[in-house]
């Protein structure tokens, strides 16, 4: 007797009705710990308001924790060929707590010794920022995930919700600020946004390794060089393939352990892996770690002085460049980067190059001109969301193009856009509008007083 034919599983599930308990009402509440949501929970809570920082690790930093980044890319520029630091406020203290705990490296020349990035002891970074974010009054809350908002009106969000080991709950707010790199808060509440396609499109993502074992007198000067020239050699004689140009493979506090970023993550049909999709993610997290293992083998086989090295730490996640961009009263243009652009609204600036990762290499393109300012002003309307009223986004999620954002999406300037977030939503709550109808002289007022340089004066 033949089985009759089972049917189809549908294709959705309907979940009873739920009361779900508030965790706590704030006045701010910050979703995300990356560089953006530690300055901005720091600073509106230096403004007096009770804050809430929402963080889904057990650890702060974003990017240059979880993802493995270990280096601030961003804090300098090259002011009309003088290399500055331009990133202060706020950040200046986080670099201090950082030099304290011995976890800072000296600057060094980058992307073709055009520009100043820092490296830094990941371990101190998290202490550092748990300081930083705490010792300001603002309250954190690990292991959190966001998953939703609730509405209190078309405008107006309510409470974001959170899963957690604890279960379910919401967490009311009068504003919330959206530092999750991927505009979540703001596509939940109905806010417009942007995401550019995978093939040709959007910014691949990468697996940072960190190398330890490292004979650095055996390397010699400049082995970063090294690698790149002997990675390029062994693909010109077809015997290695690798998944991306330009390799950086770098020293980091003690020169025993370097940083690597030289992975490149694809879909099967070449697009980039889009860090909203869990699917994508995890084919990146399976394809990035069999990256590694390659490259790694051929540096440990062919470099000087890494002999005897090993892979001493994979990052906890891949690390994402670009998904959503939310659309804001201005977004940024490459023009405006490339440019120098200032803004009568500026709340901070970003140094870094357009950055653009894209299939197989990544592009550079520097500020325009023989000997350019170096730096673009950042608007405070970048962070206004459309439709939103008590809603501020900042970091890579906020109001930019594509190219725009392959420059201002590294940690100099999301740390500028988290400092000017946290304290707009503080004078918010003070004069009692909006959060895109704050005095914005009041605010340049407000940061120029902490420390942050706004790019008025060179």
């Amino acid at each position: 007797m033949r089985r009759p034919e089972r049917a189809a599983p549908p294709a959705t599930i309907t979940e009873p009705g739920r009361t779900t308990p508030v965790h706590g009402e704030f006045d701010v509440v910050v979703v995300g710990g990356g560089p953006a949501g530690i300055m901005a929970a720091a600073a509106a809570a230096r403004a007096g308001r009770s804050v809430i920082l929402l963080e889904r690790y057990g650890f702060l930093g974003g990017a240059g924790t979880a993802g493995g980044l270990s280096t601030f890319c961003g804090l300098h520029a090259k002011v009309h060929g003088e290399h500055r630091r331009v990133i202060h406020g706020l950040a200046g203290e986080l670099l201090e707590r950082l030099d304290r705990l011995d976890g800072l490296s000296p600057p060094h020349l980058t992307i073709n010794d055009g520009i100043l990035a820092q490296a830094f002891d990941i371990s101190s970074y998290k202490i550092a920022a748990d300081e930083l974010v705490a010792g300001s009054g603002a309250r954190l809350l690990f292991h959190a995930l966001a998953v939703g908002v609730v509405m209190s009106g078309e405008d107006v969000i309510d409470a974001v919700l959170i899963e957690s080991k604890s279960g379910r709950a919401a967490v009311r707010g009068r504003i919330f600020i959206d530092a999750s790199g991927d505009g979540d808060v703001a596509a939940w509440a109905g806010a417009p946004f942007e995401k550019s396609p995978g093939l040709d499109g959007m910014l691949y993502p990468s697996l940072m390794f960190r190398i330890n074992g490292v004979d650095a007198r055996a390397a010699g000067e400049r082995p970063w060089r090294t690698v790149e020239r002997l990675m390029d050699a062994a693909e010109r004689a077809g015997t290695h393939s690798f998944p991306r140009k330009k390799p950086i493979v770098r020293p980091q506090r003690n020169p025993l352990e370097w940083r690597a970023n030289l992975t490149q993550l694809a879909n099967p049909d070449g697009s980039a892996v889009d860090g909203t999709d869990v699917e994508q993610l995890t084919h990146g997290e399976l394809q990035g770690r069999r990256q590694v293992l390659d490259a790694f083998a051929f540096i440990r086989d062919n470099v000087p002085g890494f002999g005897e090295s090993y892979i001493v730490d994979l990052a906890p996640q891949i690390g994402i460049r670009e998904t959503r961009r939310v659309l804001g009263r201005y977004r940024l243009t490459e023009d405006d980067v490339l440019g120098c652009a200032d803004f009568p609204d500026t709340i901070g600036v970003n140094g870094w190059p357009v950055e653009a990762h894209v299939a197989g290499t990544v592009e550079f393109r520097w500020q325009r001109g023989e000997n350019p300012r170096g730096f673009n002003q950042l608007p405070f309307r970048m962070l206004v969301p459309e439709r939103i009223a008590n809603l501020y986004v900042a970091g890579r999620c906020a109001s930019m193009t594509h190219d725009a954002q392959s420059a201002a999406r590294v940690t100099g300037p999301c740390f500028a856009m988290g400092e000017a977030a946290g304290t707009a939503a503080g004078l918010a709550l003070e004069t009692g509008v909006a959060c895109g109808d704050i005095d914005v002289a009041a605010l340049q007022d407000r940061l120029e007083r902490a420390g942050v340089y706004l790019g008025r004066e060179v």
